[in-house]
C-alpha cells in the first residue's frame, strides 16, 4: 500500500523520479512512454464506445444498455488510471535497474472488452429491443 501512495504522488509530481537511480538510455523512457500513449489511446477508444452505446442505441432496453455504456466506461477509466500508474512504476524501475513490473491488468481489460463483447453478440442475436 505503501508503494501504491508513493506511486500516485508520482503522478503528479514526475520529476521526483529523477531522484531515483541513474537516468536510463533515453529510448527506453521514449519507449515507456508511447507505451503510455497506447494506453491512454485504449482508454480513451473504450470511453468513446460506451458513451455510443448510449447514446446510438436507443432501442436497446434500458438495463442492457446502460450495463454495456457503464462496463465500457468503468473498464476505460481503469485503463487511464492503470497507464499513469504504469508509466510510473516502469520508469522507476528502469532508472534502478531492476526487472520491470509485471501487471495483470491487460488480462482484466481483455475480460472487460471481452465479456462487453459476448453481450453485444447476444444482443445481436436475440435481438434485445424496447418492445419488440
Amino acid at each position: 500500500m505503501i508503494d501504491f501512495v508513493k506511486d500516485v504522488r508520482l503522478w503528479f509530481a514526475p520529476a521526483r523520479l529523477k531522484d531515483e537511480g541513474e537516468t536510463p538510455d533515453y529510448r527506453f523512457t521514449l519507449a515507456n512512454e508511447r507505451t503510455f500513449l497506447a494506453w491512454i489511446r485504449t482508454a480513451l477508444a473504450l470511453v468513446g464506445g460506451g458513451f455510443a452505446v448510449d447514446q446510438f442505441l436507443p432501442d436497446l432496453r434500458w438495463g442492457v444498455r446502460v450495463s454495456m455504456a457503464v462496463a465500457l466506461l468503468a473498464v476505460g477509466a481503469a485503463c487511464a488510471l492503470r497507464a499513469v500508474n504504469h508509466w510510473v512504476r516502469c520508469e522507476r524501475a528502469m532508472r534502478r535497474g531492476e526487472d520491470l513490473p509485471l501487471s495483470r491488468f491487460p488480462v482484466v481489460l481483455s475480460l472487460g472488452v471481452g465479456l462487453v463483447g459476448v453481450a453485444m453478440v447476444m444482443v445481436v442475436l436475440l435481438g434485445w429491443t424496447r418492445g419488440r
